[in-house]
């Protein structure tokens, strides 16, 4: 019996213009059949269903850090990790088009998107107002027509929205980058440039960490990303996650994991994949 082919090319959290969306169109380079979902785990539930072929799930924040809610689902799906993509976050202030700038006394937006254009939001006189997402703001605006208010999104949702941007590259930051997940069901075949993503806990004693990560250093492997967190599972215990260079099938990186499984309490492969381009394409 044939499997059935996916309703969506790939599923993300949020509603039509969120920057997940965007960065789903960037790396396709086309408009793609989408799917937004009310929250993560219906992201990681679509992809593993069948429905959607790949997820979009943001991992870190090049300013705010990790989505740790990220990292807490790969941890119990069974999907990998096949890829990553950067994206810019460039902040627009948007309004109806028939509205005029004077009148606009309060910006809607995520709280992180407020917090990261302070000093635009202060510059323009605008009382700040938390709403549930970029995007989400930005169709306010319109289902609501707000005239005395603006909101902070992506051009993406601008678009989509039918608003009009008065300002662009809002961010006090320049160098505000999200990196994305694409999770899917397929292990991903290795590019020129590679790394592979794991989780991993140690044994109560002292040094086990240290000879955790030695195994990776005395083979020449750069870390390009350690971080721990809690186990939720077992109170008081940690989760360490790391990311490294190249991929596991290469012979020095499959030594290190080799003699990793065989030293900690549990590790899990989130993904081997090709390495995004940290400037995301601009």
């Amino acid at each position: 019996m044939m499997n059935k082919a996916p309703s969506y090319r790939a599923a993300y959290q949020g509603i039509d213009g969120a920057y997940s969306q965007e960065a789903i169109f960037r790396y396709f380079s086309e408009k793609v059949p989408t799917c937004g979902c009310a929250n993560f785990e219906d992201v990681v539930a679509k992809v593993e269903s069948g429905e959607a072929e790949f997820g979009f799930m943001p991992a870190e924040n090049s300013i705010a850090g990790t989505i740790v809610q990220t990292y807490d689902l790969l941890l119990e799906s069974t999907l990998s990790i096949i890829g990553e993509f950067y994206l810019p976050i460039h902040h627009n202030l948007m309004i109806l088009p028939e509205t005029n700038l004077d009148k606009v006394e309060i910006v809607y937006s995520h709280p992180q998107a407020l917090a990261q254009c302070a000093q635009s939001i202060r510059r323009f006189g605008l009382r700040p107002e938390a709403a549930w997402d970029t995007a989400g703001s930005a169709k306010k605006l319109r289902e609501e027509a707000l005239h005395n208010a603006a909101a902070i999104a992506g051009k993406q949702a601008a678009e989509s929205y039918k608003l009009k941007c008065v300002a662009s590259n809002l961010e006090d930051l320049d160098h505000n980058t999200t990196r994305f997940f694409i999770l899917g069901k397929q292990a991903a075949k290795p590019g020129p440039q590679n790394k592979t993503s794991i989780l991993f806990t140690t044994r109560h004693a002292p040094g086990e960490l240290l000879a955790a990560l030695k195994e990776f250093s005395d083979r020449k492997i750069n870390l390009t990303k350690i971080e721990s967190r809690p186990d939720r599972r077992h109170p008081w215990h940690y989760i360490f996650y790391l990311d490294v260079e190249g991929y596991l099938e290469d012979s020095p990186l499959e030594a290190a994991m080799f003699q990793l499984l065989k030293r900690a309490r549990m590790v899990k492969i989130l993904g081997s994949y090709p390495r995004g381009d940290q400037n995301g394409g601009e």
